[in-house]
């Protein structure tokens, strides 16, 4: 039997085998692909080069209905919109040997000049602060400016009963514990957690009210059609937590069951939450998954106790894998043929019982050839089938 794409990504979802696998380039800004390769691989399969920019700091393409249709894509995005009004975002332009950018949360990113693939950190707005007072008089954005709201239905409604599509409902801004430590700094954050703890729980404070108050109006507008519910906040490096699993569950967990809870209890139909967490995080899915989450992403699995084999056969009967398709170091620099046996063996390890979406292990950036894109596409054609 034949599915459209969005009975297909139900189906495996509820952790039911469909025709074949779902595939994803391009439902969330953390399955995307750089805007350089998505030019290069139109031109291989002889369409217009023609691009547009979704994510000016990672430098992220929108994928086109055109290609969509070629590589049988199976999810689509529907973000918000820019605020009507900038706040404290502006784009800086050119200084030094940087392009620099500062986004809504007074956020600096900047890219180099030369060989810049995406933006990075340079300016922490909350650096200095101290006090919870610090900030509650910060200038934080608003997450209810109607302009944030206007397409979202339009676009949800086109893509589930035009396109017969499923989509990730994207988030307004990354995940709260990362942009609290964007906005403080990597050593603050830290050194905060130990020793100042009012602080930490007043940021997280001030992005758990965001994001209930953006979902609460984003669920209300799209309506029943909603199904995956993006969600994020990378918790590791390539060896270890980047916090202690105590500490995690103290000053971080009980806002992601918080915020999980309210998303479901507000959603008009069941939804899924995917949390997107790059690194070694193994030792916290015990906890993901009690606090809510329903998809892992992005199954890095060139990191320590990343193992697909082992994750599906101790978690796969609670969470869907959303990504893990093939190490990223094997994608960007492995010949085609490397390419096709990494990606056969996670198939392998994952497909079984549905509980698996085919996407790239986070974005597929610049460095990343074509060819690799294609042999790991056609592997999925031919052993994608169930």
């Amino acid at each position: 039997m034949q599915y459209t794409s969005f009975e297909r990504v139900k189906l495996a979802l509820e952790h039911k085998e469909p025709d074949r696998i779902p595939f994803d380039i391009g439902g969330a800004a953390v399955t995307g692909i750089n805007i350089k390769t998505l030019k290069r691989l139109k031109k291989y399969f002889g369409l217009s080069e023609k691009v547009e920019l979704w994510d000016k700091i990672n430098q992220l393409a929108k994928m086109d209905n055109e290609l969509i249709d070629v590589l049988k894509i199976d999810v689509k995005n529907v973000s918000p919109d820019a605020p009507s009004k900038p706040g404290l975002s502006k784009y800086l332009g050119l200084e030094g040997n940087h392009y620099r950018l500062i986004d809504e949360f007074g956020i600096g990113w900047q890219m180099p000049v030369e060989n810049g693939h995406f933006y990075d950190l340079y300016l922490h707005p909350l650096k200095d602060a101290e006090t919870v007072e610090d900030i509650e008089n910060y200038p934080w954005p608003g997450s209810l400016d109607p302009a944030r709201y206007v397409n979202l239905k339009n676009k949800a409604d086109q893509i589930v009963h035009q396109g017969k599509k499923a989509y990730v409902l994207g988030r307004m801004s990354a995940g709260m514990w990362e942009n609290a430590t964007w906005m403080t700094g990597y050593e603050k954050m830290f050194t905060d957690m130990l020793l100042n703890e009012k602080l930490v729980r007043a940021v997280m404070d001030k992005f758990l009210e965001i994001k209930m108050k953006y979902w609460e109006k984003a669920l209300e507008t799209v309506g029943e059609n909603a199904l995956v519910i993006s969600t994020a906040d990378d918790l590791g490096t390539q060896e270890n937590l980047l916090v202690s699993l105590e500490l995690y569950k103290k000053l971080i967990w009980p806002y992601h069951k918080k915020l999980f809870s309210f998303i479901k209890k507000k959603a008009k139909s069941r939804v899924y939450i995917f949390f997107h967490s790059d690194g070694a995080i193994k030792e916290a899915i015990p906890l993901l998954i009690e606090a809510g989450v329903d998809i892992l992403n992005p199954v890095q699995v060139n990191c320590k106790g990343i193992d697909t084999k082992i994750l599906k056969k101790e978690f796969g009967n609670d969470l869907t894998f959303w990504g893990g398709s093939c190490d990223n170091n094997i994608f960007a620099f492995g010949t085609p043929e490397e390419v096709r046996e990494e990606t056969k063996k996670r198939i392998c390890d994952l497909a079984d019982g549905g509980g698996f979406i085919f996407a790239p292990i986070h974005i597929i950036q610049s460095v990343v050839p074509v060819e690799n894109i294609i042999s790991w596409w056609e592997t999925l054609q031919e052993f994608g089938k169930y």
